[in-house]
């Protein structure tokens, strides 16, 4: 649990209490105008709680309050309303002063179990190799989006996605970190918060939006250099957008499921924010 991570979360003399100052690195938007990623936000919460209560997350699920920018510095305090055995519930408070930016509720534990099976399975689609690589359509030189790597198996990720509905709203792509991170539930986490992009994808137009959740699902985090993400949305009504992740390991291991609901925003140009 002390291997580094994508983001740079940093312990206080309090074990409950952790603080990550925002850099360019985790954030997105346009230069002038940038705020934390909101998968950032729930990978800080996750790689708290797992730290402090010495469990690995089960589940956790984000409700994001208000924008963080840099060069401010989130505290977040981490509170074990109930301990058992074998699990724990917790709770983060991620806040910039007295501000709340973002509050994530988890449960985080194992028990003794031989019973591992999915049902689910990864979709069949060319390895990472040989797709295409793709930018953000914003084409960042900085910033978070610099620092993934995206190769789309299906469907539509950067500006080639205008004039290009995907007919049954579904985006599969390959991530992975640049920077070769070690794939663990918090970098899941930040790879959860993509949904948003298959907006775009499904109605094909420059479209996605700002989360207003997160939610994550850990079944089982094998290792692997790039996640396969079954982006999947499943609608859009009265401004907000609601859809659905599966993310896999390269040898099919079904590791995570996700899902969101959006504020759907269309963009002019690259540079509308």
């Amino acid at each position: 649990m002390d291997q580094p991570h994508f983001f740079d979360l940093r312990p206080t003399h309090n074990p409950h209490r952790w603080y990550m100052p925002l850099s360019p690195a985790v954030c997105v938007g346009p230069p002038d105008n940038m705020f934390m990623f909101g998968g950032v936000g729930l990978a800080s919460a996750i790689g708290a709680m797992e730290r402090t209560c010495g469990r690995p997350v089960i589940w956790a699920t984000a409700q994001y309050l208000s924008y963080a920018r840099p060069p401010s510095v989130i505290d977040l305090d981490v509170w074990t309303p109930a301990v058992g055995k074998h699990n724990t519930q917790a709770r983060v408070i991620g806040h910039v002063g007295d501000r709340e930016i973002f509050t994530v509720n988890a449960a985080l534990g194992s028990r003794p179990s031989e019973l591992s099976r999915q049902w689910l399975a990864m979709p069949e689609v060319a390895p990472p190799q040989d797709c295409e690589p793709s930018e953000h359509w914003r084409a960042d030189e900085t910033g978070l989006h610099s620092r993934i790597e995206v190769r789309v198996a299906k469907g539509h990720y950067g500006a080639d996605r205008v004039g290009n509905p995907e007919a049954d709203g579904r985006s599969l792509l390959w991530i992975r970190p640049r920077e070769r991170y070690a794939i663990d539930a918090a970098m899941l986490a930040i790879m959860a918060d993509f949904v948003p992009s298959g907006i775009g994808n499904a109605l094909g137009q420059n479209a996605g939006g700002n989360s207003l959740d997160n939610t994550l699902r850990i079944r089982h985090v094998a290792p692997t250099e790039w996640v396969l993400c079954d982006i999947r949305i499943h609608g859009v009504h009265g401004g907000f957008g609601h859809g659905a992740m599966y993310l896999f390991a390269q040898d099919g291991e079904l590791m995570a499921t996700a899902s969101q609901s959006v504020i759907v925003r269309v963009r002019e140009t690259p540079h509308d924010r």
